[in-house]
């Protein structure tokens, strides 16, 4: 049985200020809470399915709550719910790694939670250690990014950092993706730097640009020419496999 607290944290926790404020996140379906199952993250509910209780050997039973079919469509913020639902605390971000080494990933003001979930599970397939986010870059722990990282966000290291200085003080090139910038298919990657990738509709940011040392762009081979951008996590998973070819 849901009490009526439990389903009011819950509930909260869709806003990033309640997020904030509780400290605590929302995780559904069963192979994304094991996920966090087995990273270790502190669980503090799990709501599941009778049917499904088997599922879940790993979890503490001190925390579990068997509930029915009706009480999870209540809990779930997905159209279709799946299977179980569960609330964990928020890890601590951990301190950035091997800075001077490798890509780094950077997102300048990414404010879709769908794009941003995908960019983390594209990070670990890619093995890019530090996801470097602006501050005005949606939270990762939104209940939509958590469902598309599909577990990828317990092997990503997010830290939410305010650009400008971060950028200034890197001593690795600092590149940016732009129109008008070169074909990256022709360009010489380096095997060391930053990828700077902007907002879904305005790019990255004027403020950001002044620091890019290397603009770069994915060209357009289309007759009609007449596809103004590409979905941003398209473009990082092309930009990604073209850094990683010669790795």
């Amino acid at each position: 049985m849901v009490t009526k607290n439990q389903k009011k944290l819950i509930r909260s926790l869709k806003q990033k200020k309640n997020r904030k404020t509780y400290n605590y996140f929302v995780a559904e379906g069963v192979k994304v809470i094991n996920e966090f199952i087995d990273a270790s993250l502190q669980l503090k509910h799990l709501f599941v399915l009778q049917e499904h209780l088997e599922l879940f050997k790993k979890a503490d039973n001190s925390v579990i709550e068997v509930i029915s079919n009706n009480d999870l469509s209540q809990l779930s913020f997905l159209t279709t719910p799946q299977k179980a639902i569960a609330v964990f605390k928020i890890p601590n971000s951990l301190p950035l790694q091997n800075i001077n080494s490798g890509i780094q990933l950077v997102l300048d003001g990414v404010s879709d939670p769908g794009n941003l979930g995908t960019i983390i599970r594209l990070c670990d397939w890619y093995g890019i250690k530090n996801l470097i986010c602006s501050e005005n870059t949606v939270d990762c722990f939104n209940p939509k990014v958590v469902q598309a990282t599909m577990g990828s966000l317990t092997r990503v290291n997010i830290n939410y950092v305010n650009l400008t200085p971060y950028l200034k003080e890197t001593k690795l090139p600092v590149l940016g993706t732009f129109m008008e910038g070169e074909n990256v298919y022709k360009t010489t990657l380096p095997n060391k730097g930053i990828l700077v990738m902007g907002n879904e509709a305005n790019g990255i940011s004027s403020e950001i640009e002044l620091l890019v040392s290397k603009k770069i762009s994915i060209p357009r081979f289309g007759d009609l020419q007449k596809t103004e951008s590409l979905n941003v996590a398209t473009a990082t998973a092309i930009l990604l496999s073209e850094f990683k070819r010669n790795d």
